[in-house]
């Protein structure tokens, strides 16, 4: 796979995912919120540090979309 997500792109996603994963885990409101806004939250936390860490974005990819500078989108190690 070709990076797709550039270095501002990642550090954004991870940033956003932790808060999500961390809100959806231990945060008492959330749970007051119910199940649904719980498991949304803990899925689209996962799904961000997931492209975050590989760097790439099956959406980002579909649309022809790239955040990488000109180096940085070398294909990514298996």
């Amino acid at each position: 796979m070709i990076n797709n997500v550039g270095s501002t792109d990642r550090a954004i996603r991870l940033a956003a995912g932790i808060v999500l994963l961390g809100f959806g885990l231990f945060c008492p409101f959330a749970h007051s919120l119910g199940a649904v806004v719980t498991g949304i939250s803990i899925v689209v936390g996962l799904v961000l540090l997931g492209t975050g860490m590989g760097r790439f974005c099956p959406a980002y990819r579909l649309l022809g979309i790239s955040t990488c500078r000109s180096g940085d989108s070398a294909p990514s190690q298996p």
